[in-house]
């Protein structure tokens, strides 16, 4: 099912609809600043708005929707709620209205006004409405009712391993562990596969049945060589042969709350992040401990780029929570999107300090400082993380040589660069980016000829549609003076990039080498207006100005001619 954003959907509705109450006072400017706001995922500055509005129009039920939307993308869940009663009460009906009427109705354990009006189904989605139903009447002590829902659910066709999921966690949070269990180890059916978080749901089944054993069997399984602080302390907890409580839904709430998350995680991907984040908000507001669904809502504003919002919702995971240091790496990353780089810095500099045996937040640091182009600085936090892998290295682990790698190159520092290069190839000998940036370099350092196009041919044959790796192999050709050779993977590669500069540029230099001179010059124009680097502009101009063999002979380079004659 596809899902345009609920926000700009509301607002189109607000626009097509003849809404009679727009003709009673609804203030104009306010409205629009609210729409703007709303088709920009500005949640909280929509929110700001559509209260405004609202004040001069009270009874406008679009304007209501366009409320609740928005004040539950800003996370202010009794905002919205307060609206969505209000809509309630004019007898309209909208799904993000029902959202927060639920989340209201569950977090104050209403279970009985929860399951009367799911009964009719109040959303429109079957999953939900049905999931909903069945920890109602958990909630109101009816749990053969409870059980029969959930089974409805696991018998509706694309929607088995939902209800099957939610009925282990429902009978766990009654304490029927062995009946939890039965699910989770296939006995009732078939296999059903969860994610990190139903792992840890089934990890702490077993826990409290005494089965420490077979809890670390599954948490090695799930998570083979993980360097997660959380599922380090989690192994040594089950080793000690301590009993690890049940406590991803410790009763109905979380219960709710977990359904939440869990179409969250469905929708992710699926439907457009507005939507998706919805669902999010409402899981973290039944259950504000609840770590994934707030690193899902931060990672969902993200997306959309309300940076300052996703600051303040990882900042809400508390230190102690095994989701912190994720959180940290969200914040941070945040912080850098809203243009703080120094912040973000910071605190992930904060994080090393203080956990400096944790690769994950080396690399995030030494990924962002690679990203701000800050070379010598990402080189040392990369040696900090390459101290920290495990020998012999996993296969894994080609990425971190790789990217120091990188750093080494821009510094200069060939030889060391050279080394860290070969090793990721070691540890993943067909990796397309490796290949192609090794090769790349040795063909701009004019060495190693016949191995570097052997590594881009292979890097090619991986990646066929990457215009930048067909730009290698095509400049590979140009460089051996095999101009003609060059012209067909170059223009494929400009088909693939067509607003990159260099592989404009290159594509120019490749028709000059062949005589197409007017078409040259033309492609070196166009790549000018992509905003290359200013040394590499210049170097456009001036082939404008005389054509790219004075440019060579300027340069003291060879000619095309001597290079295509292999003098």
């Amino acid at each position: 099912m596809q899902f345009r954003p609920v926000l700009a959907a509301a607002l189109l509705a607000m626009w097509s609809q003849p809404l009679v109450a727009q003709a009673q006072g609804i203030d104009p400017g306010a409205y629009l600043a609210a729409r703007v706001a709303g088709t920009s995922d500005d949640y909280r500055e929509a929110a700001h708005w559509f209260t405004r509005a609202l004040i001069a129009a009270p009874d406008d039920v679009w304007l209501m929707d366009g409320a609740i939307v928005a004040q539950l993308g800003a996370g202010n869940l009794d905002a919205a709620i307060a609206v969505a009663q209000r809509l309630k009460s004019k007898g309209a009906k909208s799904q993000p209205a029902e959202l927060a009427l639920i989340a209201d109705q569950a977090k104050r354990g209403d279970f009985e006004a929860l399951k009367a009006t799911e009964e009719g189904g109040r959303t429109g989605a079957l999953l939900l409405d049905g999931l909903i139903r069945a920890w109602g009447e958990l909630g109101t002590g009816r749990m053969s009712e409870a059980l029969e829902a959930f089974d409805a659910m696991a018998q509706t066709e694309g929607l088995q391993a939902f209800g099957l999921f939610h009925k282990a966690l429902a009978l766990a949070s009654v304490g029927d562990f062995e009946g939890a269990e039965k699910i989770f180890a296939g006995e009732e059916g078939g296999t059903i596969n969860v994610m990190r978080r139903g792992t840890m749901a089934h990890i702490q089944i077993l826990s409290q049945l005494e089965r420490n054993q077979d809890a670390i069997a599954v948490l090695d399984k799930a998570f083979p060589g993980e360097s997660d602080p959380e599922v380090t302390a989690l192994r040594a907890r089950l080793e000690t042969g301590e009993p690890v409580p049940f406590e991803v839904t410790r009763n109905v709430t979380d219960g709710i709350a977990e359904v939440f998350f869990t179409l969250a995680l469905a929708l992710n991907g699926e439907a457009s992040d507005g939507f998706t984040l919805q669902y999010a908000r409402v899981a973290s507001y039944l259950r504000p401990d609840h770590a994934e669904a707030i690193l899902l809502a931060g990672a969902m504003l993200e997306n959309q780029g309300q940076f300052d919002l996703a600051t303040e919702a990882y900042a809400t995971v508390p230190r102690e929570d095994g989701g912190f240091f994720a959180a940290e790496i969200g914040r941070a990353r945040s912080l850098k999107g809203a243009g703080n780089l120094e912040a973000a810095l910071e605190v992930l500099n904060g994080l090393v300090r203080d956990n400096p045996t944790l690769i994950s937040v080396h690399l995030a640091l030494a990924d962002m400082l690679r990203g701000a182009e800050r070379w010598a600085e990402a080189s040392a936090a990369y040696d900090g993380a390459v101290a920290l892998i495990p020998q012999p290295a996993p296969a894994g682990f080609w990425s971190v040589y790789y990217s120091r790698a990188i750093t080494l190159e821009r510094q200069k520092i060939w030889e060391r660069a050279e080394a860290d290069f070969r090793k990721a190839l070691a540890l993943e000998p067909d990796q397309p980016q490796v290949l192609n940036y090794l090769g790349y370099s040795f063909l701009e350092r004019g060495e190693n000829y016949e191995e570097a196009l052997s590594m881009i041919e292979r890097a090619v044959a991986q990646r066929p549609d990457s215009g930048y790796i067909i730009d290698s192999l095509a400049w590979g050709y140009f460089l051996a003076g095999r101009y003609a050779e060059a012209v067909e993977p170059m223009e494929r590669a400009s088909v693939l990039e067509p607003v990159d500069p260099t592989v404009t540029d290159h594509l120019g230099d490749v028709y000059w080498a062949v005589g197409r001179k007017r078409e040259a010059q033309f492609q070196w124009r166009r790549a000018l207006s992509f905003d290359p680097e200013e040394d590499v502009a210049v170097r456009i101009r001036r082939k404008l100005e005389i054509g790219l063999d004075e440019v060579l002979k300027e340069e003291g380079a060879k000619s095309l001619s001597d290079v295509a004659n292999g003098n």
